[in-house]
């Protein structure tokens, strides 16, 4: 029996708000690897999230189903 997956995700970028769960991805050579974020702040062109591994910094990201952070940004 699979395991059930520990986070709900939303994957609706029209109703993203801060404190979602989200699913990322990260450009260059972390490209393919999901990553498991919290939006802290949602703007019309972008969000604001940091890593469920690391609540400390925040990452700009692409506001979309899946946001998408430039690598020279992770923290």
């Amino acid at each position: 029996m699979a395991e059930a997956c520990p986070f709900s995700f939303n994957f609706d970028a029209t109703t993203f708000q801060a404190g979602d769960c989200v699913s990322y991805r990260v450009t260059g050579s972390l490209s393919g690897m999901p990553f498991v974020g919290t939006l802290v702040e949602v703007h019309p062109e972008h969000v604001l999230l940091h890593d469920a591994s690391d609540p400390g910094g925040t990452m700009r990201a692409t506001r979309e189903s899946r946001p998408v952070v430039a690598e020279e940004d992770m923290a």
